[in-house]
């Protein structure tokens, strides 16, 4: 075990630095975070939750919080409908309403609830619109970013032995043939 999460900390360390380089990121934005722990040390998803890879990533994660001014989003599984685990910090920006569950590794994730138990003042709420984030090991986060989501083909494509997945997001083009856009 002490191989593998070595191994995470190098992946998580060099993910958060291709996200504190690129220009996606700006500070007050939300980034959620869907993670299969399970997925990270080689196991089926849902199958083998840990707390060790979860503390090591979340380690990393506070680096890319406290380095581009950031907030943190967990996303629990569909056990608890992928209810995101934030600091109530974060939704005094948001203002989203919190519901009454916490996330174990059973019910919610060892990610989610590693974060709930570690964040300053954590609440759950039902959903959030997140202005980027990452998957790590197919947790599926698309229903928690705002829309229009775009791909991001990061170096670092593995965590542990997960699949990482980056996206951020842009605001809707709208108009015709005649439109002009400042934005790509």
């Amino acid at each position: 075990m002490e191989t593998l999460l070595k191994k995470i900390k190098a992946d998580m360390d060099a993910l958060v630095q291709e996200w504190i380089e690129n220009e996606h990121l700006k500070q007050g934005h939300i980034f959620v975070i869907g993670c299969s722990t399970s997925e990270v040390a080689g196991e089926p998803i849902g199958t083998s939750g840990s707390e060790e890879v979860a503390a090591v990533i979340f380690k990393s994660l506070q680096t890319l919080r406290e380095r581009k001014g950031i907030h943190l989003a967990f996303q629990s599984c569909e056990h608890i409908n992928r209810a995101i685990v934030i600091e109530r910090a974060t939704n005094e920006q948001v203002n989203l309403d919190e519901v009454t569950v916490i996330p174990v590794r059973e019910a919610g994730g060892a990610m989610p609830a590693y974060a709930y138990n570690h964040f300053n003042d954590a609440i759950v709420v039902e959903e959030i619109i997140a202005d980027a984030g990452i998957d790590i090991g197919d947790t599926l986060i698309g229903m928690h970013l705002r829309k229009v989501a775009v791909p991001i083909r990061l170096q670092q494509r593995t965590i542990g032995n997960a699949r990482v997945t980056g996206a951020r997001t842009r605001p809707k083009l709208i108009g015709g043939p005649r439109a002009v856009y400042d934005y790509v």
